[in-house]
């Protein structure tokens, strides 16, 4: 293995023991993961019609996890993240199955739907904190910025394959069957988990479950870097959140395009993501993280905007003097534009988020405190899908102005909450 303090590259993280079958099974689970995003909402549409349920399944299948996040985080620091991990992709598997089976032969209604996806929920956090919180235990700190981007473009990849590849499957095989399909991308991730050891890792527990969770929580509040992340990011996210929703709306009622047209808007995202956080994968972050958090998601502003003419081409704001071909070719112009841009940006953001959390976080509590920190990150999400399959019935570019109001106070707040520096003085 090159030495990193030396070769700090990428082609040093091929040396480091296990870490290649770990990213596989990352990989792999993420693709399914990017897959059920998207297939959810189309599927919920295509059996039930219905904007608000669609929002509503998003909303139940992430947030009861993140509730149950300092419990989660605790179970990782004090049985191993490995076996948890595991255990996610399994329930994910399962649940998946079902909810298909069940459709196929008409035995779904909501309520079960429901019910299936928030019990999923809870093991969801296990692996998204596991896997993060794995990476600074068995990465040396000169390659932190490197294994960074590689999770950060784990996601952007999963974006690009995922949700054309999820549409397709809804498009020619129905939403049922696409789910019990992108169940088995969850039992190649298991396979590849199996037999993973984990790493010697210190741990500070006082030897009860929820005291050690509890005590997570207070190390998250205490950390102001942790808590400012907190605030800005799930603000943020609440207007990712919506636009989870209102995207394929815009796509499939406003541009008249089928759901294949959906997952390639989606891989739009990914495609710029990667690009970008390979570039900013090789920036020495240190003492630069503000400026990668907080400049780029004020350009995420902008970014969104530029999505409200083809939310609004419905209302005639694009046509007018535009035929209805030239309205619609438009109007995936002003789209496509808006998700390359916004994917570009949330490169640098990402390898400044996850590198400030590893390099102001107590090693021994990183189990602990990612969960905390990776929930209270989450929590907009949810909450905002919820509330994008309500307002979309209203007003879709209503819609995309709020995501785009959310993107800057998210901004604002990373301006205002997030330490320059490390208050320890540890950066």
């Amino acid at each position: 293995m090159p030495d990193p303090l030396l070769d700090p590259s990428y082609r040093a993280l091929l040396g480091v023991p296990t870490l290649g079958r770990i990213l596989v099974a990352m990989q792999l689970a993420r693709i399914a993961q990017s897959m059920v995003s998207v297939a959810l909402v189309l599927f919920t549409l295509e059996e039930y019609q219905s904007a608000a349920l669609a929002g509503f399944v998003t909303f139940v299948s992430i947030f009861p996890g993140l509730v149950v996040s300092p419990i989660a985080g605790a179970l990782l620091d004090r049985h191993g993240r490995t076996r948890l991990i595991l255990l996610d992709y399994v329930v994910e598997l399962c649940a998946l199955v079902l909810i298909g089976g069940l459709a196929l032969v008409d035995a779904l209604p909501a309520g079960i739907l429901l019910l299936i996806a928030t019990a999923s929920s809870f093991t969801a956090i296990l692996s998204h904190t596991g896997l993060r919180s794995l990476f600074p235990i068995l990465v040396p700190k000169p390659l932190w910025e490197r294994v960074n981007a590689v999770d950060s473009n784990g996601y952007v990849v999963a974006t690009i394959i995922g949700p054309p590849l999820a549409a397709g499957l809804v498009a020619f095989l129905g939403g049922a069957t696409a789910l019990i399909c992108i169940a088995f991308g969850f039992g190649l991730a298991a396979i590849a988990m199996i037999g993973v050891p984990d790493p010697p890792a210190e741990t500070a527990s006082t030897g009860r479950l929820m005291a050690d969770a509890w005590q997570g929580v207070i190390y998250w509040w205490r950390n102001p870097t942790l808590r400012g992340l907190g605030f800005a990011i799930t603000v943020a996210n609440l207007g990712w959140g919506m636009l989870t929703i209102a995207i394929p709306l815009i796509v499939l009622n406003v541009l008249g395009a089928g759901e294949l047209a959906v997952g390639l808007v989606f891989a739009l995202l990914g495609v710029s993501g990667m690009a970008s956080a390979f570039i900013f994968g090789r920036v020495d972050s240190r003492g630069r993280e503000w400026q990668m958090l907080v400049f780029p998601m004020l350009g995420t502003v902008p970014a969104i905007a530029l999505m409200l003419p083809a939310a609004a081409g419905a209302a005639g704001v694009i046509g007018g003097a535009l035929d209805p071909s030239q309205s619609i070719v438009v109007g995936f112009a002003f789209l496509a534009s808006s998700v390359l841009l916004a994917g570009f940006l949330n490169g640098p953001v990402d390898i400044a988020m996850f590198t400030v959390r590893q390099r102001r976080t107590d090693p021994a509590w990183m189990g602990r405190a990612f969960a905390v920190s990776m929930a209270a990150n989450l929590m907009g999400f949810p909450i905002g899908a919820a509330d994008g399959g309500a307002l979309s019935g209203v007003s879709l570019p209503g819609t995309v102005l709020l995501a785009a109001v959310a993107a800057l106070g998210g901004a604002l707040l990373a301006a205002l909450m997030v330490p320059r520096h490390d208050p320890a003085g540890s950066n």
